[in-house]
């Protein structure tokens, strides 16, 4: 089984153990032995694994944190775990801080079953990092996250790549970060930056005012046509991918609230997308339309409200896919990501063979 297989079994049974998971103990037994083992790592194997170890600071004699992973005898991994109901608060940050400090170990993973926060020394050495460089939440799966994490598996381990790899992942995602701020609200600077690559005339206030509405319709446009870029190669180079309007195209964090507070993301653009993808097999993806609302977006055949073919649920939390049984009645699905919706294709084929054309 792939690790990213073993990683969504997991989250699967997060939501169902999560009321019977009351102690730090528990959180242990329930999740975090079974990430350390999906990892590769043998848990039973006291050569590999240590529970409890020992990492004494100083006068300090007898300090033990949760988990560390060893590999020729010295560790390399250490976990520091607190239960499921926990939050990572600075107490348990520095906790962790002080274990990494008097160990070899390079990398420091604080958990509380859920949320997965990787720390690393890329500031100064041998003392861990304030911010973590990589996080991984079971009920939030990113792909790109669990990609990144698999590269601390057994067998993909390399201490010498560390400093390089934890490096790109905390400055690509702080690059992330400040690229979203910009889509949402393009800094005066940034707008400057751009303008001075394209105009070379007097940059008057109103001129620049004129231009920080054209950066934001620029980025957005950027976006737009790289999904449908990326669509058409899904589908083939001669299907006809319909367009994404530019400010449905602009990241969910980047998109500016419309007045009547319906929002639509890059997210529910792909998944319409997906959905076209699939059925087009057995109903002309003319007849199929994206209506979105406040709290959901719903795929309708012939734009009619009694011909929903599918619901979208999406928040920062969870995604959901709302199918439809035969006798219309919904049944929720959650989504790891977007590509699950493609193990729904005969529900949806189904479904859509139930509206005939003209009828």
């Amino acid at each position: 089984m792939d690790f990213i297989d073993q990683i969504r079994q997991m989250a699967a049974r997060v939501p169902k153990q999560l009321e019977y998971v009351q102690t730090e103990e528990a959180t242990k037994n329930a999740f975090v032995m079974p990430f350390i083992n999906a990892l590769g790592y043998n848990v039973f194997d006291p050569s590999e694994v240590v529970p409890e170890f020992t990492a004494d600071l100083g006068l300090k004699k007898g300090e033990k944190v949760d988990y560390a992973i060893l590999r020729d005898g010295k560790p390399i991994m250490l976990f520091e775990c607190k239960h499921a109901g926990a939050s990572l608060d600075d107490a348990h940050f520095n906790q962790l801080l002080r274990y990494f400090h008097t160990t070899s170990a390079r990398v420091g993973i604080l958990t509380n079953g859920i949320v997965y926060r990787f720390f690393t020394d890329l500031d100064e050495p041998n003392k861990m990092d304030l911010k973590p460089f990589l996080e991984l939440n079971l009920l939030d799966i990113n792909e790109a996250a669990v990609d990144e994490v698999k590269r601390f598996s057994r067998s993909g381990f390399n201490p010498e790549e560390l400093a390089t790899a934890a490096a790109d992942l905390r400055y690509t995602r702080d690059l992330k970060r400040v690229l979203a701020e910009q889509f949402a609200d393009p800094a005066e600077d940034f707008v400057k930056f751009l303008v001075g690559r394209v105009y070379t005339g007097v940059k008057t206030k109103r001129m620049m005012e004129n231009f920080n509405a054209m950066t934001k319709r620029a980025l957005s446009q950027f976006v737009t046509d790289a999904i449908n870029e990326r669509l058409r190669q899904a589908l083939g180079d001669g299907a006809t991918v319909a367009q994404a309007t530019p400010a449905a195209a602009v990241p969910a964090a980047a998109v500016p609230v419309k007045d009547e507070g319906i929002v639509t993301t890059a997210e529910e653009i792909e998944a319409y997308h997906i959905v076209k993808s699939i059925v087009r097999e057995v109903c002309d993806v003319k007849r199929i339309f994206m209506r979105d609302a406040v709290g959901h977006c719903s795929i309708l055949i012939d734009d009619n409200r009694r011909k929903a073919l599918c619901r979208f649920k999406f928040t920062d939390d969870k995604k959901i896919l709302i199918l439809f049984n035969d006798k219309k009645e919904e049944e929720k699905v959650v989504l790891g990501s977007l590509d699950d919706i493609y193990a729904a294709g005969e529900r949806l084929k189904a479904t859509a063979t139930t509206y005939p054309a003209g009828k």
